[in-house]
């Protein structure tokens, strides 16, 4: 008898009448000689929330491409509304036939005010770019938000607005091109709107405003194509879901009708091991990290005493100054002040400087891998090896050969895929590439590990190694801050929770610290 997850399980409600909105039937692309996508088909229908889930390196970013046009398959076709398109798609093809993308990054100019990073979608349109009347546009933009329930300040800076704000101006916009692009198609289609991982750094209050946003896309005809690592988001918010394996379709199911462990399995092609809470370690042995009245721009009078080999999660709503500490203490904020004492040795936070806080012990792995915390555009043996080019060098000059050995056992060591250390960073997965940042940073023996959502955008199977690797690490004596929002992640790995609201402690959860406890104390006094 055939497994129900082996094969591909149509949502039967929705008939056979209407033409699907997109169907990719039989995608294959290669680069060299790695086969990227073996005969990947998806079908979405009109009117339906599509989620595509798998593990970093299993496809997902490459299909988006093709779709894009970015990337030009091997082989396979495309249908949009019932109508077959040629492939590759150009540049700007995907725009001609309704279909609009969001990325992770946004795509938005943060120089900019919110009504002109609008405008950017309608350079194209008949209204000339040289003569635009910015009061208009700016009454645009205040109807176009109302009419999805949204009231952002056209006038504002996107460097201004938070992270959820700038997720609904980029969806708004797309959605605002995507019915634009529509207007004169004279056919029934309604778009597609392709959301590649959009909620990935904002917290869970952020999520449910773009869920709302996106439902009420979808409930006026449109399709929503939903890329995302994130499991319960997928379950929440898609109608069915495709899950990717290896460049493959391992599965379509409806959402509705499979259980979290059913599609956990699809992801991995095996039982995941999940790690469960962990037993709090206690603060019997030497102090590693001490801070004293540490404040900042919303932190303020921060007092913490950390364990050798101890972690302590650091967590809170939005806004609540959990996210700076990791910052404040690494020396990349100018407003930290305060006192921190590594191994008894006391530093002045006001003066203290990121080549400062490394060579005191510290090491951070920020929430922007990419931005911060790497260069993509370099090998991954550069990046891998960044914090110990004193190693290699002889009479001034980098041993290239060496370096590039030593990146491959730590490939090896973290399990990095694909094992090619003369790769450029920004093309490997999200989870290898902070895989590779961990390795970086655990490579110098640093007496503290500063985390900072240091999974988010990674799929589980990586997730699971990172935590792994956290714990290895503690093993043997290094003290870890972990800054999450993620809530079973701290549970996992930590062996206390501080809370914080307003910039204070308002509560510690020993361990093992339940997720349940965590969310009650985070939410607890906050309306």
């Amino acid at each position: 008898m055939t497994s129900p997850l082996d094969v591909t399980v149509r949502d039967e409600r929705r008939g056979s009448a209407t033409a699907p909105a997109l169907e990719l039937c039989g995608i294959v692309k290669s680069f060299g000689g790695a086969r990227a996508l073996n005969g990947v088909s998806l079908r979405i229908e009109a009117g339906e929330v599509h989620g595509v889930l798998g593990e970093n390196g299993s496809g997902k970013s490459t299909l988006i491409k093709v779709l894009a046009g970015f990337h030009a398959p091997d082989s396979g076709s495309l249908l949009v509304d019932g109508r077959q398109i040629d492939l590759p798609m150009r540049i700007g093809g995907a725009h001609a036939l309704g279909i609009e993308f969001v990325h992770q990054d946004l795509g938005l100019v943060p120089s900019l005010s919110v009504t002109e990073n609008l405008r950017l979608s309608d350079l194209a349109s008949e209204m000339s770019r040289w003569h635009v009347s910015w009061r208009s546009e700016r009454r645009r933009a205040i109807k176009l938000f109302a009419d999805y329930g949204l009231t952002l300040d056209p006038s504002a800076k996107v460097a201004d607005i938070d992270h959820v704000e700038r997720a609904l101006l980029a969806i708004v916009r797309a959605v605002d091109a995507l019915n634009r692009s529509l207007q004169h198609s004279g056919t029934g289609h309604r778009g597609l709107l392709v959301l590649d991982e959009p909620t990935v750094f904002l917290p869970r209050e952020g999520v449910e405003k773009v869920f709302r946003l996106v439902r009420e896309i979808v409930a006026r005809g449109a399709s929503v194509l939903f890329v995302s690592h994130d499991l319960d988001e997928v379950r929440e918010v898609t109608d069915r879901v495709t899950v990717l394996r290896d460049g493959a379709n391992v599965g379509t199911v409806v959402t509705a009708d499979t259980s979290p462990r059913e599609v956990v399995d699809l992801i991995l092609g095996r039982e995941l091991k999940v790690s469960g809470p962990k037993a709090g370690r206690g603060r019997g042995g030497p102090v590693k990290l001490g801070l004293r009245d540490v404040s900042g721009s919303r932190v303020r009078g921060f007092d913490l005493q950390v364990g050798a080999g101890e972690t302590v999660g650091i967590t809170g709503l939005v806004g609540s100054g959990f996210e700076e500490l990791p910052y404040l203490l690494f020396g990349s904020r100018s407003d930290a002040r305060g006192t921190m004492l590594i191994d008894g040795a006391q530093h002045d936070l006001s003066r203290i400087t990121p080549r400062g806080a490394i060579c005191a012990g510290l090491a951070l792995v920020p929430a922007d891998r990419l931005g911060d915390a790497s260069v993509p555009n370099l090998p991954i043996s550069d990046n891998v090896t960044l914090q110990l080019l004193d190693r290699f060098k002889r009479g001034g000059v980098l041993r290239r050969r060496r370096m590039l050995d030593q990146a491959q056992t730590f490939m090896h060591d973290f399990d990095v895929r694909p094992r090619d250390a003369r790769q450029e960073l920004w093309t490997l997965s999200g989870g290898n590439q902070q895989k590779v940042v961990l390795a970086k940073w655990l490579a110098a023996s640093p007496k503290v590990l500063l985390l900072h959502e240091p999974t988010q955008g990674v799929d589980i199977g990586s997730r699971e190694q990172i935590f792994e690797f956290v714990r290895e690490a503690t093993d043997n004596g290094m003290s870890v801050i972990c800054a999450s929002s993620d809530y079973d992640q701290l549970a996992t790995i930590c062996d206390r929770v501080l809370v914080l609201r307003k910039g204070a402690i308002v509560a510690e959860l020993q361990g093992p610290v339940q997720k349940q406890d965590i969310v009650h104390e985070c939410f607890k006094g906050a309306t």
